[in-house]
C-alpha cells in the first residue's frame, strides 16, 4: 500500500518545467509507495471533495505539496483544499488526532534566485519567513514539517539542473523514512473547545 501521498497543485501542469519533472521521476522511480492527487485536474471547479481527500490522506505516513511558489505562497485551490479539508475535529483541536505523527514535506519552486531571499535581497526576507504558515499549520495538525526541497530561479535553470533535481527529489522518496529519521517534531499544541473557526452558515454567510 502506497505510504506516501503527493497533494499536486499547479494551475498550468502542461506548462510547467519543474512540477512536471519532479512528478514524472517521482511516478517512475518509486510508483509502489506513492499515491498522487493532481488537484487542478481533479477539482477544475474547486468544489473539493472533502470526504475523498481525507480519505487519501489516511493511509499516508507522508503528505508532499508539491507546487511553485505564487505570491510568497501557495496556489489559490491548494489554500482552499487546506481550509475545507484540515478541518477543526479532524485534523486539529479537540478530537482532531487524524494526521497526528505524519510528516509533511514541501517540494517548490521560485522565480527568484536564492540571493534574493534574504534580509538584503529583493525579497527583504529569507524564504523561511514565508513558509512560517506551513511550519506552523503542520504543528496544529501534529505533523512533523520537513525541511523543503527548493528549487530556486526556475525559469532560468538548465533541463539538466531540473532532472538532477528531480532525481534528487524522487530518491529522497524512494528513501523515506531513513534521510529524516533523526530531524526533531514538534507536540502539536493545545487548542480549547472554543477556539473553533468561524464556519458558514446555513445561509450563506460567515459566523
Amino acid at each position: 500500500m502506497a505510504d506516501i501521498l503527493i497533494i499536486a497543485a499547479h494551475p498550468d501542469l502542461a506548462q510547467s518545467r519543474v512540477t512536471q519533472a519532479l512528478l514524472a521521476a517521482a511516478q517512475k522511480l518509486a510508483p509502489q509507495r506513492l499515491a498522487l492527487r493532481d488537484l487542478y485536474r481533479l477539482y477544475p471547479d474547486y468544489a473539493i471533495d472533502v470526504a475523498a481527500e481525507q480519505a487519501a490522506l489516511t493511509p499516508a505516513r507522508l503528505l508532499v505539496l508539491v507546487h511553485p511558489l505564487q505570491w510568497y505562497s501557495m496556489p489559490g485551490l491548494l489554500k482552499i483544499w487546506l481550509d475545507e479539508v484540515l478541518r477543526f475535529g479532524w485534523a486539529y483541536g479537540p478530537g482532531g488526532q487524524a494526521l497526528q505523527g505524519k510528516d509533511l514535506w514541501l517540494a517548490t519552486s521560485t522565480g527568484g534566485s536564492a540571493e534574493s531571499y534574504a534580509e538584503t535581497g529583493h525579497n527583504r526576507h529569507t524564504l523561511d519567513t514565508f513558509l512560517l504558515p506551513y511550519a506552523q499549520s503542520a504543528r496544529l495538525c501534529g505533523l512533523r514539517f520537513l525541511p523543503p526541497w527548493v528549487l530556486h530561479g526556475a525559469h532560468r535553470v538548465s533541463d539538466a539542473e531540473i532532472e538532477q533535481h528531480a532525481r534528487g527529489f524522487a530518491e529522497r522518496l524512494l528513501s523515506y523514512p531513513g534521510w529524516c529519521a533523526g530531524l526533531p517534531g514538534e507536540p502539536p499544541p493545545e487548542i480549547p473547545l472554543d477556539a473553533r473557526p468561524a464556519l458558514f452558515s446555513p445561509i450563506g454567510g460567515t459566523s
